[in-house]
């Protein structure tokens, strides 16, 4: 993101204005912005600063946005005032179903209109950065459609953020799945997330991996405007993990960690969605996502060609011999077993309960399968696809 700094160019700002989200350099004068995207000039700052504003950008969510909005309107308390001491926002990504209904049936909630989508922007970093020019907060929360947040959490994760002294700090839920494909394939990806992005690493400011998750993301007013809002990651399909690579560079401190004490999602409904979904993002989060795939499939191999080859030497086929093979066979076994507990103890790293680590191994072609898939779709085809909408790889 660096390198678009140079392409920076000062857009005309009326004397009375300010620039929103407080949008200034050292010398108190604005920022330039690429001029493909100047409109962040367009809303005055506020002259009054809430504690804080959430963001939800939402596409065809009618399933689930009614629960996520009644977890979030529930955090409203004498101390904490919805309306008064922090806002809520629904932006409308040009749902064809009954979210935007859904969503003003809460008088609490402001319901937004994305933006048009113009080229070079994904359409989540387009609804959000709709509402974020908007936004009264001195903390941004964006959070997604399909979470569901426990009694208090918003107030705890600033706190939590003040407390660390991260300009952006960012929870990965916890996962509810459903059906078999969900049991066994989501421990296997989240597992993977977990060795490549370890929260401890992602968290010290003296190590260069960054990681975000868009479904809980809190950012500091002054540290996103230091990151660039939205602006700054408006073609990346992977948003929030280019935010929180920016973060670091930016120096604005980063916190990252699991939070099933404060977040659930729901993160996809049906099977066709999850396999969209991965297909969308695993080569983007794994850069070795074919080597990985033929990791996975030795896997296969091992998990079921071990017993499968003891078997064979447990038949009578081999005559005289047959004590000798029948040693070799128990020795495969114990290989197996180890194997076992080896493959188990990795996808336990997954943070999901010990029955979908057990049924992981059943997910195994499927995984190896949206690895292939979403490398070819990424490094072949150059495109990839979300919600009927087609952005380049």
């Amino acid at each position: 993101m660096d390198s678009d700094e140079s392409k920076y160019e000062e857009p005309s700002v009326r004397p009375d204005w300010k620039p929103v989200l407080g949008l200034v350099d050292a010398s108190s004068e604005p920022l330039t912005i690429p001029a493909p995207r100047a409109t962040v000039f367009d809303q005055p700052e506020p002259e009054k600063l809430i504690e804080l504003t959430v963001i939800v950008p939402a596409r065809n969510e009618e399933d689930c946005i009614r629960a996520c909005l009644e977890s979030l309107v529930a955090q409203s308390e004498d101390v904490f005032q919805l309306g008064r001491d922090w806002e809520l926002i629904v932006v409308d990504d040009q749902s064809t179903d009954r979210t935007a209904e859904i969503a003003r049936g809460f008088l609490e909630v402001t319901v937004l209109e994305a933006a048009k989508l113009e080229k070079g922007w994904t359409g989540k970093a387009n609804a959000i950065w709709t509402a974020a020019r908007k936004a009264r907060g001195r903390w941004l929360l964006f959070t997604d459609a399909d979470t569901m947040h426990e009694t208090g959490d918003l107030r705890r994760a600033m706190h939590e953020a003040s407390r660390h002294k991260a300009g952006m700090l960012s929870y990965s839920p916890r996962q509810i799945v459903t059906g078999f494909w969900q049991r066994t394939l989501m421990p296997l990806v989240f597992c993977e997330l977990a060795l490549a992005y370890p929260p401890s690493k992602v968290s010290d400011p003296n190590q260069r991996v960054a990681a975000a998750n868009g479904q809980f993301l809190l950012v500091e007013r002054e540290a996103y405007r230091r990151i660039g809002g939205h602006l700054a990651v408006a073609d990346r399909v992977l948003e929030d993990v280019e935010m929180a690579a920016i973060a670091k560079r930016r120096r604005v401190g980063l916190r990252f960690r699991y939070a099933d004490d404060a977040v659930s999602t729901s993160m996809y409904r049906t099977t066709g969605a999850m396999i969209e979904g991965w297909s969308k993002n695993l080569a983007l989060l794994f850069n070795n996502a074919l080597a990985l795939a033929l990791w996975r499939a030795l896997d296969i191999a091992l998990l079921v060609g071990l017993p499968w080859l003891a078997i064979e030497l447990w038949s009578a086929r081999f005559g005289a011999r047959s004590f000798q093979w029948l040693g070799v066979g128990w020795v495969l076994v114990l290989l197996w077993i180890r194997n076992l507990i080896r493959f188990y103890t990795r996808v336990a790293k997954s943070s999901f309960g010990f029955l979908n680590c057990a049924l992981s191994p059943l997910g195994l072609p499927l995984f190896v399968v949206l690895l292939y898939r979403s490398w070819f779709q990424l490094r072949v085809l150059k495109q990839v696809s979300w919600k009927g909408r087609t952005y380049p790889g």
